[in-house]
């Protein structure tokens, strides 16, 4: 629940006041999307529908989600195993009550807790491969070593940390939650990102932010070249050197409201830098290419 609860606070809820942090600072929703560089405006073709509340008690969690108990904790131990009887076996023990789970001796594993839509407290001691802890949404998973390629994509809520370094393509096409790899990451990080967060206490490849749509990417190093190349929206952070900007990705004024949410999500994962977050650079999307389908052959051109 504790989890629940941050993540209500990311939104805007205070569920100690019973009220929007907007109403408490007598600011718009709007007013804050704009201050923190996310644009408000609905994309053509592309559904904005709101489906539940933030402040619901229900439609939280879905109706065949397993009741776990996060004190009730057990090992597996994937020695031998294939990757679908471990993913079965950490289905099979959400089902007897679970909460937390302790994987051991992954040693590399492609697709491990894939596709889990339950609250789980996953604890992985060691490495895993490609698409690790993909299509999920709830779960609150650490892992302890690397990840291969893709790890976290399509997430839709919860938490994943990385101990040490992530594979190319890291967060692709996530909707929700925070991603978040305390080494460094390949290249193509938060490609056609839809939401959440995704966090890189290192350095990120190239063509991190391609296609970005929404949510939020800090990367507390360098970025390679072309960074948010063709963005529609979205807010990139960056605390080392960017190599170059991709098309249509621009430079914006670092706000107090930026520093201060950088702040707190930064404290909140032990990644906070000695010297603060003032010299963070803030990219945005530059929206020429919002109407790029209605372009002259010749007016693509000069904008490519």
């Amino acid at each position: 629940m504790e989890s629940m609860s941050v993540m209500a606070e990311d939104m805007g809820y205070d569920p100690r006041a019973g009220q929007t942090r907007d109403e408490k600072e007598g600011t718009t929703q709007e007013d804050r999307a704009r201050d923190l560089g996310m644009m408000s405006e609905q994309l053509k073709n592309r559904s904005m529908e709101v489906f539940f509340e933030v402040g619901e008690d229900e439609n939280l969690t879905y109706p065949w989600a397993a009741d776990v108990d996060f004190n009730k904790r057990t090992e597996l131990n994937c020695e031998g195993k294939t990757t679908t009887e471990v993913n079965k076996d950490i289905n099979d023990l959400m089902e007897e009550g679970y909460g937390t789970i302790v994987l051991q001796n992954p040693r590399g594993m492609h697709s491990v807790g894939v596709g889990i839509l339950n609250k789980l407290n996953l604890i992985v001691e060691g490495s895993i491969g490609y698409f690790g802890v993909g299509l999920i949404d709830g779960p609150n998973v650490r892992i302890n070593g690397r990840v291969g390629w893709s790890c976290g994509e399509n997430m839709m809520s919860g938490t994943v940390v990385i101990e040490k370094n992530a594979g190319s393509t890291f967060g692709a096409a996530m909707r929700g939650g925070d991603l978040v790899c305390k080494g460094s990451v390949g290249s193509r990080t938060g490609i056609d990102q839809k939401g959440g967060t995704i966090i890189v206490g290192g350095d990120t490849g190239a063509f991190s932010g391609f296609m970005m749509q929404r949510g939020r990417m800090v990367v507390c190093g360098n970025a390679g070249k072309n960074l948010g190349d063709s963005m529609y929206d979205g807010t990139i952070y960056v605390g080392g050197e960017v190599k170059d900007y991709g098309v249509d990705a621009i430079p914006a004024e670092l706000t107090a409201l930026d520093k201060a949410w950088l702040t707190r999500k930064l404290t909140q994962y032990d990644l906070m830098p000695e010297k603060g977050v003032d010299h963070f650079t803030k990219i945005v999307a530059g929206k020429q290419l919002w109407n790029y389908d209605n372009l002259e052959p010749n007016e693509k051109k000069l904008i490519l």
